[in-house]
């Protein structure tokens, strides 16, 4: 039997793309985005927020295509699959990241605007078998 799994995340770049390149050549790029949702306490009546975070890699062509069009603020869509992290905080406490890694991306705006402009790009490039390659 096989599987899959996908994850669609929308949400504003935390950080601008940083473009660097494997010693094989491999182009990679790694941004943050933030995904807020907002709902009303129903006990209190008082409006509440929780921001996730996903650390977002994009490979090959795609990364840099888009790297210079991922900036601060922007809003996204990415497709791809997430791994949750362990590492150890800069206090020595256990910690844990979400990182995407990026199969589709969409360019839906800036901040302020409500979409409209937007790219896709889907020319997906698998990551390098060995993982501790990555420069970041």
């Amino acid at each position: 039997m096989s599987t899959y799994h996908q994850t669609i995340v929308v949400g504003n770049v935390g950080r601008d793309a940083q473009l660097k390149y494997l010693q094989s050549g491999t182009a990679v790029s790694d941004f943050s985005i933030a995904v807020t949702e907002t709902w009303n306490d129903q006990a209190t009546n008082e409006r509440r927020e929780k921001t996730t975070w996903y650390r977002v890699n994009l490979w090959g062509r795609t990364a840099e295509t888009l790297s210079q069009y991922i900036l601060k603020g922007r809003q996204v869509m990415v497709i791809g699959t997430v791994e949750a992290r362990a590492y150890m905080d800069k206090n020595n406490q256990p910690a844990a990241s979400l990182e995407l890694r990026a199969r589709d991306v969409r360019l839906l705006g800036s901040r302020g605007e409500g979409g409209g402009e937007g790219g896709q790009y889907g020319d997906y490039a698998a990551p390098p078998d060995n993982m501790n390659d990555i420069p970041f």
